[in-house]
């Protein structure tokens, strides 16, 4: 048995360690050396954990690596080799990239980069094969520090991946839902039956294979092809798998609480942790179990007795189990009716399984136990917050106000709980940031915290509202999830602003999505979706050709050096083209000639310090039909590209970054333009994604207006990848922009990728954009930013 309480029985925990700072996502046991392993965290790094010295039943932290700049999410080791006799260790990271390290060193000897999004899953094989998978929707195969193959075929996110011990094939597992087998790069079969994202893959043997999933199963597959067994037992997402050596038994974790050992095809005990998710787990060379938790905490499990905790320690875990609040929806724990619960005295009465759990009431609150065999006594293993699936609330005061829910937060550090009061009219997004912020905990959490919410509310009848939960339009209850938009908005409110050199947008006036989007009748008649898809490009159109030529140009002309000095004829032929290419339909200038678009051309490489005012000039001229077919066309369009990637460096001069940017933007104006951009995308979004942090008002809003044109451009079309690319900078871009026009320009490119495509959706969900975007929702400053976020989360339901 692997019981964790105090008193006898034959095994159970064995350590708890600390030492890193957040969620560990990560464990695999090291081949060297002997005991060890490997963890890795949310801190951003990896730590090597090495057994103590008998008696002693700890680990102590051997070596701690760092080189990732985000979230470290996934490690494995790869095999010892001529080169690495020790054998070399792998992790991958919100930052896209695959840091390789020795086992001395604490920076990584190389890195692999290549992936456009967070690499969450690593596997290696014989000869030094590394295999990856992605939320940009991929897997990659690495040999000898290249990238040797993309495996593409997969419409989401690659959580899992594993090399099978036959050469050549790999699986990788997915949020599509489905699980892949390829061999030598192409997608030979295609194994379907889980009914949500694809978690963790473990490998059997040659012929056999687990998978687990979110939708709360392990499942054993047939290389062939056959699904030959389902084991149900979680009450949550699963998160990781690992097989014991030898044999069909395994263990698995998830986000109901609980590592699970599995013998003969049943669910032989439960081990309930104190944290929510339980993220990772492996098996050591002597079959103890290593876990990795959202708490910070490794907590290694054994079932040899000379190897267990000190009573005092195992004392200390299961006083703090007892202390932990249960969510009844992810608990095990059925539907609660308070009134209906036995008392204390239905503990007298023996359980008749292990990990059975039963409720009592305790004058007003529910407790939760769990029977030990081992032990042969009922262990608390918390109290439980929330109730049954549907019945009528009263209301609850807290400081002085009503509400329908006071929750119980406990963040399981020592510290006190903390209240969270909630009312149903209210966006449980907003409700959790707002907890959040008050309470200094950390944004990771509002997934978590929301999710809560929206579980421990879901089927509550409520009395009735109060009058601010009215429309004030239509006097209809406000349902939490729908804004109602205000119709008939200008279209310079949307798109506009004071800053005179932004554009205008005239709405995209559509009708409100079909049945199902909404969640009243109500809502489906009055909320109607103004702001995407947005597919007409948007362009800065602001001139001011005297302050352009006069003023900048000619004075910069002044005070250039002789090699860089433009003769008059120059400057005059770049003032007629300014003139032909402003002013609009009224303009009785002739058209740009080829040699003014030439001109213009060469101009455009003046030194850097002094280019800007002729990239003013580029930026108007490239609207015009005829310089947009000149300087976009097929042979001249890579180099103006590679030219404003270039004044795009992210060591550029800021003014130049934002006009080209700009001119980027305008350049969606022509169908020259937009085939172009289109053609560059890869190349133009990852240079652009370089500028979120830090720029200007004016060059956020460009960047934004960018992203913008590009999700016009692609929607309807069934690019995933390219809309995949817009997802991920758009979202990334959300969490560093400050001005309030581009993050409403963010949004309304979100919103048109999103809009009619499912996978996008899939895709948006499984990148974690909604907990990325949540808190604008409450923007009410401009009213346009919280509204479209709104709707943009309504995509994402």
């Amino acid at each position: 048995s692997w019981g964790a309480g105090p008193t006898g029985g034959g095994g159970g925990l064995r350590c708890s360690i600390p030492g890193h700072e957040m969620d560990v996502r990560g464990v695999t046991a090291a081949l060297v050396p002997a005991g060890a392993f490997v963890s890795v965290s949310r801190d951003r790094t990896g730590r090597v954990w090495t057994p103590n010295a008998s008696p002693d039943k700890g680990f102590t932290e051997m070596h701690c690596m760092t080189g990732h700049t985000n979230f470290v999410s996934c490690v494995c080791i790869i095999a010892p080799s001529e080169t690495y006799p020790r054998g070399l260790i792998a992790t991958g990271g919100n930052d896209n990239n695959i840091c390789v390290f020795s086992l001395d060193q604490p920076q990584p000897l190389f890195m692999l980069q290549g992936h456009k999004n967070t690499v969450c899953t690593l596997s290696s094989g014989k000869f030094g094969t590394l295999l990856s998978g992605s939320w940009d929707t991929t897997a990659k195969v690495w040999l000898n520090e290249k990238c040797m193959m993309t495996l593409q075929g997969h419409t989401a996110a690659v959580w899992a991946v594993a090399i099978l011990p036959e050469q050549g094939l790999m699986l990788s597992g997915s949020a599509d839902k489905s699980i892949k087998l390829w061999k030598a790069g192409r997608c030979e079969k295609t194994y379907t039956g889980h009914e949500d994202c694809v978690r963790g893959l473990a490998v059997l043997s040659d012929t056999e294979f687990f998978s687990c999933s979110n939708d709360t199963s392990v499942r054993r597959w047939m290389v062939a092809g056959e699904c030959v067994q389902v084991y149900l037992g979680h009450t949550n997402y699963i998160y990781s798998i690992a097989i014991f050596p030898n044999s069909h038994d395994f263990i698995s974790t998830g986000e109901d609480r609980t590592v699970r050992i599995w013998r003969k095809g049943e669910c032989h005990q439960t081990i309930r942790l104190p944290a929510q998710s339980v993220w990772s787990c492996c098996i050591l060379p002597n079959n103890d179990i290593a876990v990795g938790a959202s708490d910070g905490l490794i907590r290694v499990f054994t079932e040899a007795e000379d190897r267990v905790a000190s009573p005092q320690e195992l004392l200390a875990f299961e006083d703090e189990l007892s202390k932990t609040t249960i969510d009844p929806k992810t608990g095990d724990l059925g539907d609660i009716k308070i009134d209906d619960l036995p008392g204390r005295e239905h503990l007298d009465e023996p359980g008749n399984r292990d990990g059975q759990t039963r409720l009592i009431k305790e004058a007003d609150k529910v407790e939760a136990y769990q029977w030990s065999v081992s032990e042969s006594r009922w262990m608390k293993i918390g109290d439980v917050v929330g109730g049954s699936s549907q019945h009528t609330t009263k209301k609850v005061t807290y400081e002085g106000k009503e509400y329908d829910f006071v929750f119980t937060i406990d963040v399981n550090e020592g510290g006190p709980s903390m209240k969270l009061p909630y009312n149903m009219s209210e966006d449980p997004w907003l409700t959790a940031h707002n907890f959040l912020q008050k309470n200094d905990l950390s944004s990771a959490f509002l997934d978590q915290v929301a999710n809560f919410i929206i579980e421990n509310s879901k089927g509550h009848v409520v009395g009735p509202a109060t009058p601010s939960a009215v429309d004030p339009f239509t006097g209809e209850p406000r349902y939490c999830y729908v804004m109602l938009t205000k119709l008939g908005l200008r279209a310079l409110e949307m798109f506009g602003s004071d800053r005179s050199t932004s554009p205008s947008l005239s709405p995209c006036p559509r009708p409100p999505p079909g049945g199902g989007a909404y969640s009243s009748a109500a809502f489906r008649q009055t909320a109607t979706n103004i702001y995407f898809p947005k597919t007409d490009g948007v362009t800065f159109d602001q001139a001011n050709a005297t302050q352009i030529m006069g003023k900048k140009l000619k004075e910069l002309n002044g005070t250039a050096s002789p090699e860089h000095k433009l003769s008059e004829e120059f400057v005059e032929s770049l003032k007629r083209m300014l003139d032909s290419v402003v002013g609009g339909a009224n303009n009785s200038t002739p058209p740009p000639s080829l040699q003014q678009i030439n001109l213009l051309w060469k101009a455009s490489h003046w030194p850097e310090d002094i280019v800007f005012p002729v990239l003013d000039i580029l930026r108007l001229a490239v609207r015009h039909p005829q310089v947009n077919e000149s300087l976009c066309g097929e042979a001249e369009g890579v180099q103006l590209c590679n030219h404003l990637l270039g004044l795009m460096a992210p060591q550029g001069r800021p003014a130049n970054q934002m006009l080209a940017l700009r001119t980027l933007c305008n350049c969606f104006g022509g169908p020259q333009g937009r085939a172009l951009l289109l053609a560059q995308r890869e190349a133009v979004l990852a240079r652009a994604a370089e500028l979120a942090v830090g720029g200007s008002k004016n060059t956020q809003v460009a960047l934004a207006t960018l992203l913008l044109n590009y999700a016009g451009c692609l929607h309807g079309r069934p690019d995933l990848e390219a809309k995949a690319q817009c997802l991920s900078v758009a979202s990334s871009a959300l969490e560093s922009v400050q001005d309030k026009e581009a993050v409403f320009r963010l949004l309304v490119a979100l919103g048109t990728t999103l809009a009619s495509d499912q996978s996008a959706r899939e895709l948006a969900r499984s990148l974690g954009v909604t907990s990325q975007i949540a808190k604008y929702s409450s923007v009410a400053d401009p009213a346009k930013v919280g509204e479209c976020c709104q709707l943009v989360l309504n995509e994402l339901q």
